[in-house]
């Protein structure tokens, strides 16, 4: 057969043209059956490869050269594993087959650098599969039912582009960068019947930009993410009916197999003109995908982890030496991805004194597959006593779980392996710890996740007597454990100090004591005196430290998972907030301690509660020395009271603009704009008839109305940011952009009309000018 050269040709992609290179004049057709068996053929006589059948039809039907598949699968005299590509891990050797794929056969996998943050939708369970006790190169996936895998894709491919895209660089050279994929097979927990087919676990950047040229170049991120859950599992939720008893994977690869030849259809008549179009260039680059896939795992002699983890951690493993080559991943990020390797990596050593069990039980806990809910019965105490199921009494039995004396040692040792390092400090595991401790709040106080992870990096709550051995001392009112704290019960004084400690470094009213902060005021943050985070923690927890002990049970009690405190969020948050009343996430506040006060809390001379600050918390922690820093001032001799000492009425705030609600715009809050008097529509049939200042006063009520909603829908935007998550910006950079210019034009209309507004009038020239004008 004759063989075509590539085309190359200029096409339009938005405002810039772009020179689109190598366009093959054919795209792949659909893989006859008989090709599809050569490869399901050669992998499973292959003996370094083990996967299900169904996996490796999957595998078949995604590549585009079946043929070479098989070539690469089969074993010869020579190469008894074939011409497998050998990857050589800690604890494993992965083999992979090097291919090229159709785009909608691959699904974008699980993101290892979004283990640090709370998606909005969560990522499915993750278990690894073994065949008589060999490890196979695949997992299984568990959703909640279908909805949950759409949208699980969905906000992978969104959030994705809304950080990041190659569109024009795919669009003028394809992707060149192999995807690393695996097998997977999807399950449902409602009784869904499961199939398989391929994850993308490497490039999912690469993956979804080539989705965004598909779409084309005036999709957002959400039309592309649209496009691309339509094409994987078609347009309805709905799982597709049996036809003629095909299992749900033949079904779903039929749609996609149709959806592909629509799209080749489209590019034949494309290709055929004399100077093809977008659209030609859009399919052509994007068909068709460079990958490495995964289909076979050996692990190591003497290996830690059990068969079924050997997989999924090879993987990883590549991943995390990608992304530290190549592409760093935050701290948070490898943080999380060492101490759950760590965990792991203990679990299977089978050495530790903590029963395998147990330490399941914290695995589970620690990454998020046994919800906050099911503590009381997974913690149930031998007496009867049951934890609350609360983000605060999570984090006190991950913390006392993974600082025991006889587990601490173990998981240290394997994350520095993990790492590469030679030695791993207190600080530096706590450091570790924050991301974990963390998830359950992580969305509803990203506004200071960046102070509580450096507080973590200080020590956390981390104190000499945590370490030790201890028991949590389950309770609904953390108050009730200072009198046995005060008599020396080492439970009530440690579970105090964890639950208080992380209450208060999550609301940011314990922090990393740099040096600035012993020159800010107190209501900005500044502290007494300079000291370690879980030294501070350590001295608040003292048997002989009363003040210290209530703080940290006040704090502890009214500490909240699903909003930020007063004493955290600036003003401007807590406007925003205060717009929506009785919304969960309404901030609360926490108030000073007073040893004199029924209730313990101080109050002013008014009876007002006095909000807490970082330098009461500190102060409290060690009185005499912050008392050294700062002895006390002699009191000033107040003078008279007489008519030069008298307060203005303005002067108690009562008629500023922030005590009546009013803003410098104008006072656009005195109306409920659902309830306002409705205005003539300026475009109406009889406006024509109206005078020019008549209709004025109509446009200029569309107008006002206008930004008054533009303003509410920013309000209500910021309100829905912490649900939505870090892991995709609220509004695409890309349409703040378009907005700053439309805002920037409108306010230079805006200013232009005022100044015309307030110029002087001209003088006519048969007139004399005043001598003076008026003031």
């Amino acid at each position: 057969m004759p063989v075509h050269a590539p085309r190359s040709f200029t096409v339009q992609w938005g405002s810039e043209s772009v020179l689109v290179s190598n366009i093959e004049p054919e795209l792949p057709v659909a893989t006859a059956g008989t090709d599809l068996a050569k490869v399901v053929e050669a992998g499973r006589a292959n003996p370094v490869t083990l996967l299900p059948e169904a996996a490796w039809q999957a595998v078949a039907r995604a590549t585009t050269s079946p043929d070479g598949v098989a070539v690469q699968l089969r074993p010869t005299a020579a190469e008894p594993a074939g011409l497998l590509m050998v990857e050589n891990v800690d604890g494993a050797t992965l083999h992979s087959v090097v291919t090229r794929v159709h785009l909608s056969e691959m699904l974008p996998g699980i993101q290892p650098r979004t283990g640090m943050e709370v998606m909005e939708i969560p990522d499915p369970q993750v278990q690894g599969l073994t065949d008589a006790g060999r490890p196979c190169a695949i997992v299984r996936y568990r959703y909640q039912d279908p909805t949950h895998l759409r949208n699980h894709v969905w906000q992978t491919i969104h959030g994705t582009l809304s950080l990041n895209s190659y569109a024009p660089s795919i669009l003028a050279r394809k992707v060149t960068r192999n995807l690393i994929a695996h097998p997977v097979e999807i399950t449902f927990e409602d009784g869904t019947e499961s199939f398989h087919a391929l994850v993308v676990r490497d490039g999912i950047t690469r993956l979804a930009s080539a989705w965004a040229v598909l779409a084309g170049p005036d999709a957002d991120a959400a039309e592309t993410a649209g496009l691309a859950v339509d094409s994987l599992f078609g347009k309805n939720a709905a799982v597709p009916a049996a036809q003629a008893g095909g299992p749900l994977g033949q079904r779903l690869a039929a749609s996609r197999e149709k959806w592909r030849r629509t799209l080749r259809e489209e590019f034949a008549r494309g290709i055929a003109e004399q100077q093809p179009g977008t659209r030609t260039a859009q399919i052509a680059q994007t068909s068709v995908l460079p990958a490495q896939i995964a289909v076979g795992a050996e692990g190591h002699p003497g290996h830690l982890l059990a068969a079924e983890d050997i997989f999924d951690d090879a993987i990883r493993s590549v991943l995390a030496s990608v992304h530290v080559e190549f592409k760093q991943w935050d701290t948070a990020a490898q943080n999380v991805e060492v101490a759950t390797r760590a965990l792991k990596r203990v679990i299977q050593l089978g050495d530790s004194l903590v029963p395998k069990d147990d330490l399941q039980t914290v695995y589970g806990l620690a990454v998020g597959r046994i919800p906050v809910e099911e503590l009381p019965r997974v913690f149930a105490g031998d007496a009867g006593s049951e934890p609350p199921g609360t983000a605060l009494w999570r984090s006190v039995y991950l913390v006392h779980a993974l600082t025991r004396p006889e587990l601490l040692e173990p998981l240290k040792d394997q994350a520095k392996a993990i790492k590469g390092g030679k030695r791993m400090g207190l600080k530096g595991f706590a450091e570790l710890l924050g991301p974990l401790i963390d998830l359950p709040w992580r969305s509803h106080k990203k506004h200071v996740t960046t102070q509580a992870r450096n507080a973590w990096n200080n020590g956390g709550v981390l104190t000499s007597d945590v370490i030790q051995e201890w028991e949590p001392r389950p309770t609904d009112d953390f108050t009730s454990l200072v009198k046995p704290a005060l008599a020396g019960d080492t439970d009530a004084r440690c579970t105090l100090a964890v639950a208080g400690g992380v209450a208060l470094i999550a609301d940011k009213l314990l922090t990393r004591n740099v040096g600035s902060a012993l020159m800010a005021a107190k209501e900005k943050g500044g502290v007494p005196f300079r000291a370690d985070v879980n030294q501070v923690v350590e001295d608040l927890s003292q048997q002989h430290n009363e003040l210290g002990l209530w703080t940290l049970a006040l704090a502890a009690n009214r500490f909240r998972s699903d909003a930020l405190p007063e004493n955290a969020v600036t003003m401007r948050q807590l406007i925003h907030k205060q717009k929506t009343e009785g919304d969960p996430g309404t901030p609360y506040v926490h108030f000073k301690t007073d040893l004199d006060s029924p209730d313990r809390i101080e109050r002013d001379s008014d009876g007002v509660p006095v909000t807490l600050y970082q330098w009461d918390v500190v102060w409290a922690s060690n009185p005499e020395r912050a008392l050294k820093a700062h002895p006390p001032k002699a009191p000033l001799v107040p003078r008279p009271p007489g008519p030069a000492t008298g307060s203005a009425p303005e002067a108690d705030g009562g008629g500023s603009a922030e005590a009546d609600g009013s803003t410098a715009g104008g006072t656009r809050d005195d109306a409920d704009p659902g309830t306002s008097v409705p205005s003539p529509d300026p475009g109406g049939p009889h406006a024509a008839h109206l005078p020019a200042s008549q209709r004025a006063v109509a446009h200029r009520q569309v107008l006002r109305r206008s930004i008054t909603d533009a303003r509410d829908s920013l309000d209500r935007l910021l309100l829905l940011e912490p649900e939505v998550g870090n892991h995709t910006p609220i509004v695409p950079v890309s349409v703040l952009d378009e907005l700053h210019t439309l805002l920037i034009g409108l306010q230079t209309d805006v200013e232009n009309l005022r100044r015309r507004a307030t110029r002087e009038e001209p003088v006519a020239e048969d007139e004399e000018a005043p001598e003076e004008v008026g003031a």
